[in-house]
């Protein structure tokens, strides 16, 4: 699972995979605005097929996080 988000990541901030790391945040990766934000959402829920409620969407702010929350929907 963590690749699959890894590439989805990758694809939505539009950075080489080996730039998402642990380290990955919206302050830290400058492409990780407000609105890829929300694209990187929908293409997890597209990809896992679920739905993310919006205090998850708000908290999934690293990858560790975005790890965390998806692991308990899948």
């Amino acid at each position: 699972m963590e690749d699959k988000v890894k590439q989805i990541m990758a694809k939505v901030f539009a950075v080489d995979i080996s730039q998402i790391t642990e380290a990955i945040a919206p302050g830290k990766l400058k492409a990780w605005d407000s609105i890829r934000h929300m694209k990187m959402i929908l293409a997890l829920e597209e990809e896992f097929g679920i739905e993310f409620e919006p205090e998850e969407i708000g908290q999934m702010l690293n990858l560790k996080l975005v790890l965390n929350i998806l692991s308990e929907k899948v």
